[in-house]
């Protein structure tokens, strides 16, 4: 499949300077589809979602962004690193792009960050996609990924580590995906992993996907324990309209795991299925 990245940029937003990657552009079909914004988990730069944003490209005027406190966006020792200055830096980035009609895709701490930036979204919101999205809450059981896990990875990448050093955290990972995580995991902002992570446990994320008012689909992994059947029966219940699928044979990083089920997970949603002609996957 031929590259559908167009470049890489910076714009000041909400305030801070957001970077994101853009693939496909809105010429042809695309012009005529809301364009999707796809935002990755609590580690993953923007590059590191890449290879989806070749694939949504095709169909879609694709943004895969910088979380706040991640890859080349902003970060500092005063930054807001809550979820509500996350889901307003969704609103922002939209604006400022210009934006009439967009979707938002996250991922894991992304999928929060759309559920909230949903709430906040005054005009051209199309429809929201929540991927795999920690569950845990106020009076709710933990997150299973523990902290450690994090920050021990992030330290060893700050002092500089390569493929062979990330594999003791991600043994199942392929060397291009290891090599991938050991180049950029250092440009995520401990003091941003750590504001997100305790918010998993203190933000109400039942509570926003609840209130959402646009076509839903909540999309998550066969394998692990981020979203058990229980948890997307009490979100079916509370948002009756909300589509699911289970994606087999994947666990929490489900397009590295089943890259075919997670776009055909899709299905016409976003107004064009997602067609994958062939795929060279990174890593997040």
């Amino acid at each position: 499949m031929p590259s559908t990245f167009l470049y890489g940029a910076n714009v000041a937003a909400n305030g801070i300077r957001q970077h994101y990657l853009r693939y496909g552009g809105a010429s042809g079909a695309r012009a005529a589809r809301a364009a999707v914004i796809v935002i990755p988990g609590i580690t993953s730069p923007a590059i590191t979602w890449g290879f989806v944003g070749e694939v949504f490209g095709a169909a879609f005027d694709t943004y895969v962004i910088d979380v706040r406190g991640r890859g080349l966006s902003e970060a500092s020792d005063t930054l807001d690193y809550s979820l509500d200055a996350q889901a307003d830096d969704i609103v922002a980035l939209a604006a400022v792009l210009g934006l009439e009609r967009y979707a938002l895709v996250g991922h894991s701490m992304g999928a929060r960050i759309a559920a909230r930036a949903a709430l906040r979204a005054s005009r051209g919101l199309a429809s929201v996609v929540l991927v795999d999205p920690p569950v845990s809450g106020p009076g709710r059981r933990e997150y299973p990924g523990k902290l450690p896990w994090y920050v021990d990875s992030m330290a060893l990448a700050r002092k500089g580590t390569d493929a062979e050093g990330m594999r003791a955290f991600c043994p199942t990972w392929t060397d291009d995906e290891l090599r991938l995580r050991a180049e950029w995991l250092h440009t995520c902002d401990e003091r941003a992993v750590l504001a997100s992570y305790e918010g998993f446990h203190t933000d109400d994320f039942h509570a926003d996907a609840a209130q959402l008012k646009v076509p839903s689909l909540l999309v998550t992994a066969a394998r692990g324990d981020v979203v058990r059947d229980e948890d997307v029966a009490e979100l079916q219940r509370a948002t009756p309209a909300m589509q699911h699928v289970r994606v087999p044979d994947a666990g929490h990083m489900i397009p590295w795991d089943n890259a075919a089920g997670f776009y055909a997970a899709f299905g016409s949603l976003l107004g064009a299925p997602l067609v994958v002609e062939a795929t060279e996957n990174a890593v997040a």
